[in-house]
């Protein structure tokens, strides 16, 4: 099978046991759930004409493709392949719908994973391969594809490139120049010098500040998740609908705007019909963001060190941005 990945270009992926998970109804599933939440509220005018493959799908392959391409063990990919499958519609504006999510810390899909993932197909297409399930299911068993923040992880550095090439933040020379001096060294992702280390914390700072913990994508996930929540307060949708997909989602909603007329307003602040600012002074709604901020390791005059100790201005950065982003958000006139 011949995969086009926006990151890493042309790939051939053979293993059986891959494209059998590729193939199940929980990876393809994926291909209909945005990476970010609700693509029309949150997709920037510089995105990348038609090649807006945001996806969750497309980033599950991205963390397969990036561990094959390092030399994880094949176990590695695999848990990275479907390390998204529990992923609700609209991601992460799940963490402001349900109670087992968290608003600073966007953590339901992981609460969830384990059961989530054994009620699907894939424990049957991993045993059919041999592989033990809860040794996919431990993460301590898989150094490179995930760690906690402020370390480097493949879920981390693919997520990182897929929002920077398709927003234009990254052009092909800067992101072939990053890859290329990144490096596995005793299962830690490392960079060859300090000074592609520190373009590289630059940029995901840039990622955060603009794209994931923005005031763009607080209105999203607040607007988002209150629109959901009202539908399921409503019965218009049930939580198992929540694990179909986006498109899936609105289509059941829809039918009920034309009874609803507080359906109608949340629909229409999600889709940027109403003004909104950030306002701490007169807001309707407070919302958290979970902020995000690398400090990676790095070769440094033969000596392993993080960027951090090699510039201790960045010290001052991981301590500010790696609490909450907060904003207030207040509502305004009818944009139409």
């Amino acid at each position: 099978m011949k995969y086009f990945d926006r990151v890493y270009g042309e790939v051939e992926i053979d293993e059986p046991v891959v494209l059998e998970l590729i193939n199940s109804p929980a990876l393809q599933r994926l291909k209909d759930i945005d990476q970010a939440g609700y693509r029309p509220l949150w997709v920037m005018p510089n995105a990348a004409v038609g090649i807006y493959d945001h996806s969750r799908f497309a980033h599950s392959l991205g963390v397969y493709i990036l561990l094959k391409k390092y030399g994880a063990p094949l176990e590695e990919q695999v848990a990275g392949l479907i390390h998204d499958v529990s992923h609700s519609a609209f991601s992460h504006c799940i963490d402001y719908v349900l109670a087992g999510g968290s608003e600073s810390e966007h953590n339901h899909q992981d609460n969830i994973f384990a059961v989530h993932l054994r009620k699907s197909e894939i424990p049957a297409i991993l045993d059919k391969y041999g592989f033990n399930l809860e040794y996919i299911l431990n993460d301590e068993n898989f150094p490179l594809k995930e760690k906690t923040l402020p370390d480097l992880c493949a879920d981390r550095i693919d997520y990182s490139l897929k929002t920077a090439v398709i927003f234009s933040e990254l052009d092909e020379s800067s992101k072939n120049y990053l890859l290329e001096n990144l490096i596995v060294e005793e299962g830690r992702w490392i960079f060859k010098d300090a000074e592609s280390a520190k373009k590289y914390a630059e940029l995901f700072l840039k990622l955060n500040t603009i794209y994931y913990s923005g005031f763009l994508s607080a209105v999203m996930f607040r607007t988002t998740g209150d629109y959901l929540r009202h539908a399921l307060e409503k019965k218009y949708i049930s939580e198992k609908d929540l694990y179909t997909t986006d498109k899936i989602v609105l289509e059941k909603i829809a039918i009920y705007h034309s009874g609803d007329d507080k359906l109608n307003e949340l629909f229409a602040r999600m889709n940027r019909k109403i003004s909104c600012e950030n306002n701490p002074q007169s807001f309707d709604v407070k919302v958290s963001c979970k902020s995000r901020v690398v400090d990676p390791y790095c070769k440094h005059e033969g000596i392993l060190r993080r960027v951090s100790e090699v510039y201790p201005e960045w010290n001052k950065i991981i301590e500010t941005e790696s609490a909450p982003k907060e904003y207030y958000l207040k509502f305004g006139a009818n944009l139409n």
